[in-house]
């Protein structure tokens, strides 16, 4: 029997994965790190040299980025069925994956780089895989957004050339220090924004959507936009005050404003996308915080219930004739009742129902930033958002799961065959029990955290403040008018992120192509065309053809040119 090039790369990572999270809970007890260097070029005194870097933390991301990718392999068998390009799909997906390991083993920021242009290059080629209109401008904003910070990681290249090496970990307490230095640090921050889409270059990752399913369960859970955020946990140790409070403020509104958006938008993954980019702004606002460590546990439990939420998300698309609009479907707990389970469960999680694995790290960060000596801004930012989070997930299960198949009468609902429900099982273990097994690892000795009894409550009263708006917003039955469109103005407003995909794409386009039609009408179609090229070859083309007729030599040309030439000599006289 010959084994599919999914089952090979399945079998390949996950072995991969295993043995790397036993070695990173090896490193992690020892407080262990290995540092390898590999001379690629030695000429005279210079030399080019490969590092690569293992500890606990980098370990331990491989570890979670294989196992997902692999769950997602195996699950793209049987979601990709039929596709003539299979093999090339899959090579993509495995050479994403391999960028991914180049960036989290690099403390050098030239490798860094080439697993960071490896990422956006190839999230551009599988965003576009889909070939129509609608893709390719996706791709082209993602890679577009993705390319400043690209520049941004190149900036930072040159400017390490004043300290002699581009391993940046040797540096990190120089760069805080050093007043001069500290440019570097605001690039790779802006490079992070960009790779992890906060504010203002958010409006790529609902577009990247446009995706397969398979590819967003890997992108925007463990892989692409989690780039950004590893990126900053490494650099942490050397943000000033100022850098950090601009990351809070740009984060903590991120936060806000894609929980918001999620609460208006109907496209079943985009919905997914947006609180992807909320968990994301959640991240860097805790790391902006200084707790690292907290942001790191996030990153981790993250992946694993948004990959599978997106694999459920896949099979209900698959199942529904590639029907995407949450309006559309309903009763899917007594068509679907497996994927319904799983769907649900990850939703839980995200919002941190108490003992699944997104509880421990969402409920540790909150009071942790409870304990912080903040603003009321950012403190009521955060619990807004934690309230806005509940609000969408609870209203896309109002959706899902109550009616009865709403609008949608075409359809072909029911569980699919095994492959797709094997890799989403690989992964709901994971996502009930991992929470809780990385916090005894990864925090040995327990946080004490001493709040006020009202303090301790608030995240409970959000969350359930969280679930009566969402059903009070969701709710629909015929001749009911949605409390959205009361407010029209307003939910227009935040439902298309602040307006942010008209700043990035017409914002940025309009006034180049504006001056770039009024440049053809003047120059290339204008006065400058006809006196200028235009003119030019008429007045050589009249001449050529005078010349032309002259040489052809004829007798009557020679007397007349004769009669000419005689009474031009009479005129002189």
């Amino acid at each position: 029997m010959i084994l599919s090039i999914c089952k090979i790369y399945f079998s390949l990572f996950l072995f991969i994965s295993l043995l790397t999270f036993f070695f990173s809970l090896y490193f992690l007890s020892l407080d262990y790190m290995v540092i390898i260097e590999y001379y690629l070029v030695n000429l005279n005194s210079s030399s080019i040299v490969m590092t690569i870097m293992f500890d606990w933390m980098s370990l331990m991301f491989m570890s979670f980025v294989l196992f997902i990718s692999s769950m997602v392999i195996f699950y793209s068998e049987e979601y990709m069925q039929g596709d003539l390009y299979l093999n090339r799909f899959i090579l993509l997906v495995v050479m994403f994956v391999l960028s991914m390991m180049l960036l989290i083993i690099s403390p050098n920021l030239i490798s860094i780089l080439l697993g960071w242009d490896g990422l956006g290059l190839v999230s551009y080629c599988l965003v576009i895989y889909y070939q129509n209109v609608k893709s390719f401008n996706a791709g082209m904003l993602t890679a577009l957004s993705n390319r400043i910070g690209d520049v941004a990681l190149l900036m930072c290249i040159a400017w390490m050339m004043n300290y002699g090496s581009w391993n940046y970990i040797y540096y990190l307490l120089f760069m805080k220090e050093d007043y001069v230095m500290s440019l570097i640090m605001y690039l790779v921050v802006l490079a992070a924004m960009t790779k992890s889409a906060q504010i203002p270059f958010s409006s790529w990752l609902p577009a990247a959507m446009a995706a397969p399913t398979p590819v967003s369960s890997l992108v925007h859970s463990s892989t692409l936009v989690t780039a950004g955020v590893y990126l900053l946990i490494r650099f942490q140790e050397s943000f000033s005050m100022t850098l950090n409070l601009i990351l809070l403020l740009m984060a903590s509104l991120t936060m806000f404003m894609s929980g918001l958006g999620a609460n208006f938008e109907m496209d079943l993954k985009k919905i997914i996308a947006l609180s992807t980019l909320s968990q994301l702004g959640l991240m860097m606002s805790i790391l902006a915080l200084g707790n690292y460590k907290l942001a790191f546990f996030h990153l981790l439990t993250h992946a694993l219930f948004k990959a599978l939420l997106f694999m459920c998300a896949g099979s209900i698309i698959h199942s529904s004739g590639n029907c995407q609009d949450i309006r559309y479907l309903g009763n899917l707990v007594n068509k679907m009742p497996l994927t319904t389970t799983f769907f649900n469960i990850c939703n839980f999680s995200l919002c941190g129902l108490p003992f699944l694995s997104g509880f421990y790290s969402k409920d540790l960060i909150v009071e942790v930033m409870s304990m912080e000596y903040l603003n009321i801004l950012v403190y009521c930012l955060f619990y807004i958002s934690i309230g806005l989070t509940v609000c969408y997930s609870f209203r896309l299960t109002y959706y899902s799961l109550t009616g009865n198949l709403n609008y949608l009468s075409l359809n072909l609902f029911g569980e699919m065959s095994g492959l797709m429900l094997k890799g989403m099982g690989g992964l709901i273990i994971l996502v009930i029990f991992m929470g809780s097994v990385l916090m005894w690892l990864m925090f040995p000795s327990p946080y004490f955290i001493c709040l006020p009894l009202i303090l301790k409550l608030m995240t409970l009263f959000m969350i359930l403040i969280g679930m009566f708006l969402g059903y009070e917003l969701a709710k629909f039955k015929i001749n009911y008018s949605l409390k959205s469109l009361n407010y029209l103005t307003l939910s227009n407003f935040f439902s298309v992120m602040w307006n942010l995909p008209m700043l990035s794409t017409l914002g940025i386009n309009y006034y180049p192509l504006h001056l770039g039609k009024i440049y053809i009408q003047s120059f290339d179609q204008g006065w400058l065309e006809y006196y200028g090229g235009q003119n030019l070859f008429l007045n050589l083309k009249f001449f050529s053809n005078f010349l032309q007729f002259l040489s052809t030599n004829h007798l009557k040309i020679f007397f007349m040119l004769m009669v000419f030439w005689i009474m031009f000599l009479l005129i002189l006289v």
